[in-house]
């Protein structure tokens, strides 16, 4: 029997909406920002990740008096994968049972031909949106196999699938 989201099981009843963890990278605007609202106005507790910190603060601030979410922040490039592996392995215990991973982080930079273009561009561009996602995915996965639960979200872009003039480095790191 069912009542309000509680399966009626006498001393053992649980909780069927409980509250999840969702890990968004590239929390501080767009589609990463947007994402973590969603999550939040349904009521899951958050850890937001991006590198500007004090954006970081402001949309925890305002998602748990909003939505009265618990939210973690952790301040780091997705391209340091030392800060990666530190911030990931430092979680506190209950903050690494992540259910949901959404890999938001991605940049764009440069329009220019290929040889035209500015490596410097090409190795951030890279760096976030292939190895970002890799370095992330590295460290949170093992805690959801452990667990055998969680999902991984890949963000993409329609660049990825239509891609635009002078856009190839992130048209290929999208595709």
């Amino acid at each position: 029997m069912k009542k309000s989201g509680w399966h009626l099981l006498g001393k053992g009843a649980t909780n069927l909406f409980m509250k999840k963890i969702v890990f968004i990278t590239g929390a501080t605007a767009g589609f990463g920002e947007a994402t973590a609202q969603k999550f939040a106005q349904n009521g899951h507790n958050l850890i937001l990740n991006g590198r500007r910190k004090e954006r970081l603060e402001k949309l925890k601030s305002e998602l748990e008096k909003k939505y009265g979410v618990q939210v973690l922040t952790l301040p780091f490039d997705v391209r340091d994968k030392a800060s990666v592996q530190k911030s990931i392995s430092s979680l506190p215990e209950d903050w690494k049972n992540i259910d949901i991973l959404v890999n938001n982080a991605g940049l764009a930079l440069g329009l220019s031909t290929i040889d035209q273009g500015d490596t410097n561009n090409w190795d951030i561009v890279i760096d976030t949106n292939i190895k970002g996602l890799l370095y992330v995915s590295r460290e949170v996965m093992p805690l959801m196999v452990q667990r055998k639960k969680g999902h991984i979200i890949n963000l993409g872009s329609i660049a990825g699938k239509n891609n635009y003039r002078n856009g190839n480095i992130y048209v290929a790191t999208k595709h």
